[in-house]
């Protein structure tokens, strides 16, 4: 139903101002290529585990928790994205067809999809808070005192961060949807 709009000072199809948007883009992208690059470096220690396991019969360090916190990392990471390119999982056979055929009351049903979605995200993220401050204050590390060790705080502020963006573009997306709707009822139709 949105579209985007070609002057520098018009919104975007969110109705943020352009520049903003251009901004919160590289910000949102920038997070799902973190994401990415994280997903190689699983895959190398992955593939690693494996050579030594096979290689030494022994397994290396860090790789079970290492891999479970950079899992939950990249899914975060790229979660914003997830959102913004519309990639959730829900109903398309109904959603799709229900909003063309009901723009006004498909655009309300985003609206309100949204704003679970910034609240169910938003929760994730406040609770993640306080899982960073205790692993901060209490200097919680994963793997074996003196063989390998890392700190946890390092990751679980990527996953508040990844978090936290992606209830913002919840949030965004919902701005948009009113604006949609508003659009409906006063009869206006994108440029």
């Amino acid at each position: 139903m949105s579209s985007s709009h070609q002057n520098s000072g018009a919104p975007d199809e969110r109705g943020l101002p352009a520049a903003a948007g251009r901004i919160w883009h590289v910000i949102v992208d920038g997070l799902a290529a973190l994401g990415t690059a994280l997903i190689l470096v699983l895959m190398v220690i992955i593939c690693a585990d494996i050579v030594v396991r096979n290689g030494l019969g022994s397994s290396l360090p860090l790789v079970s928790e290492l891999g479970a916190l950079l899992l939950v990392m990249i899914v975060a990471l790229q979660l914003a994205t997830t959102v913004r390119a519309d990639r959730l999982a829900r109903a398309e056979f109904f959603y799709g067809g229900f909003r063309k055929s009901h723009p006004k009351a498909g655009s309300l049903l985003s609206f309100l999809f949204n704003l679970v979605g910034a609240g169910m995200i938003g929760g994730i993220a406040w609770s993640s808070i306080r899982i960073l401050e205790k692993d901060w204050s209490s200097g919680e590390y994963i793997g074996v005192t003196g063989i390998a060790t890392l700190p946890t705080w390092p990751f679980r502020f990527l996953i508040l961060l990844g978090m936290t963006v992606a209830a913002m573009e919840f949030v965004v997306r919902a701005l948009g949807d009113i604006r949609d709707i508003r659009d409906i009822r006063t009869g206006r139709s994108d440029p």
